[in-house]
């Protein structure tokens, strides 16, 4: 299989610019994956960087959030719930609460649990 056809180029060189093709194809599979671009609104360079950096702004925004809220629920289960409540007037911490991901109460040690035999 050729990757190039220079063949005065040494080995190494190809190397080099497999492994560079291959880190943008592991990059559009993260964006993919994490960030939910299935498809690019616009074909321009500008309008297809405008929507990689707002992708990738979210996601380090809902990645933020769940570190300091210590939330072990996934980022796109964390979108979920965000883009419920945008609409209303909460603080974000509240709207984890009700979804039983951050508990109001710690259990005490005497409490009994419902399933406890």
């Amino acid at each position: 299989m050729f990757l190039t056809n220079n063949t005065a180029l040494p080995a190494t060189t190809i190397a080099a610019l497999y492994k560079s093709r291959w880190q943008v194809e592991l990059f559009f599979k993260w964006i993919k994956q994490y960030l939910r671009i299935k498809y690019f609104l616009g074909n321009s360079e500008n309008a297809v960087k405008t929507q990689i950096w707002c992708a990738i702004s979210t996601y380090v925004l809902i990645a933020i959030i769940k570190k300091e809220l210590q939330l072990n629920a996934s980022p796109y289960t964390l979108l979920q719930i965000l883009s419920v409540s945008v609409f209303e007037k909460t603080q974000i911490s509240c709207a984890f609460q009700t979804d039983g991901y951050i508990s109001e109460t710690a259990p005490t040690a005497n409490q009994l649990n419902l399933f406890d035999f």
